[in-house]
């Protein structure tokens, strides 16, 4: 069996970088990759626009050309699936990776489909795959909704959305202007902070003018096939009619997977233990990359802030 220089599990933005660095270096790689090029940004909202301008997404000094000063995403489908055809990237698609167990200074790696061997690898799996539960009863009703992909279904309808991040926001405006009913379950006292700011005016106008309700310090405490259940801010419990959920609750890394392969998580957002000068985690010449490093705190790392991850990790490998 060939024993690569470096195995790469995930073909995200990020994952693509360690591939055309680790080739820019001769370096024998490949992806493996559980679903497209891309995956999480092929399951992102389908109008959904980036906080990023162009220049911020670009990989390997390869120029992303967009019409617009904030790319949405099929410009960026188009970006890095090009890349990934232009540079003939090697990668294994739709092939999930099971196990990485490692024996003396090697590594070997199970998938759905193959066995593989490997000198280092680099997880670079983002967190856009396991839904953070609120944890409440009838949250595995049909109704309620972890995603969101846009809005004709909800048209007509009575919606609940559970947050106020961007992707709470672009679902209730999208879907109010639809012709959806909608009424947001929030937290906080406000709308985050961390929306994008040319669309935090617009929500908040919105609700203002009654057009969207929203309860601010409030809890969804139960989803009904009819109904849902909340505690306002007074701590009163509230029944209202609704049709659907779309819990737009975040998501988190592979928790499970992590530790199986060996690598130590700490403190209460499991934050994987890792060298920040060379990407290495606690076992030798496995390493991390992108979203992933950030644990449950999965807003500290993007596209923009962990490219340079790539050139860190090769330039450790090469190091060795």
């Amino acid at each position: 069996m060939e024993i690569l220089d470096i195995l790469i599990i995930g073909a995200g933005p990020i994952g693509l970088n360690c591939a055309l660095e680790a080739k820019k270096n001769n370096l024998n790689y490949l992806i493996i990759e559980k679903g497209t090029i891309v995956n999480s940004l092929y399951n992102y909202p389908l109008y959904m626009k980036f906080f990023s301008t162009a220049d911020k997404l670009e990989i390997a000094e390869i120029p992303f050309i967009s019409a617009a000063p904030k790319p949405g995403r099929q410009e960026a489908l188009e970006y890095y699936q090009g890349i990934a055809r232009q540079k003939n990237i090697n990668i294994n698609l739709y092939e999930k990776v099971l196990k990485v167990s490692k024996t003396g200074k090697i590594f070997e790696i199970e998938t759905s489909k193959s066995k593989y061997t490997a000198k280092n690898v680099i997880i670079s799996t983002g967190f856009y795959d396991i839904p953070n539960l609120i944890k409440i009863p009838g949250e595995d009703l049909r109704k309620v909704k972890h995603y969101y992909t846009e809005p004709y279904p909800y048209a007509r309808q009575k919606i609940v959305v559970i947050g106020s991040s961007n992707s709470s926001v672009d679902a209730a405006l999208e879907t109010y202007r639809k012709g959806a009913e909608v009424t947001m379950i929030i937290r906080n006292s406000e709308i985050s902070e961390n929306v994008k700011y040319w669309v935090k005016p617009d929500i908040e106008n919105r609700i203002a003018e009654g057009s969207i309700k929203a309860h601010f310090n409030a809890e969804l405490i139960e989803i009904k096939e009819k109904t849902v259940i909340f505690k306002d801010k007074e701590c009163e419990i509230q029944e209202i009619e609704n049709d659907f959920v779309l819990a737009m609750t975040g998501y988190l890394p592979d928790f499970n997977f992590l530790k199986n392969s060996g690598i130590d998580l700490q403190g209460e957002c499991l934050n994987p233990v890792y060298n920040p000068k060379t990407m290495e985690t606690n076992i030798e010449n496995l390493y991390l990359a992108g979203v992933v490093c950030g644990g449950k705190d999965t807003h500290l790392w993007f596209i923009e802030n962990s490219r340079i991850h790539a050139e860190m990790i090769v330039k450790n490998i090469l190091s060795k």
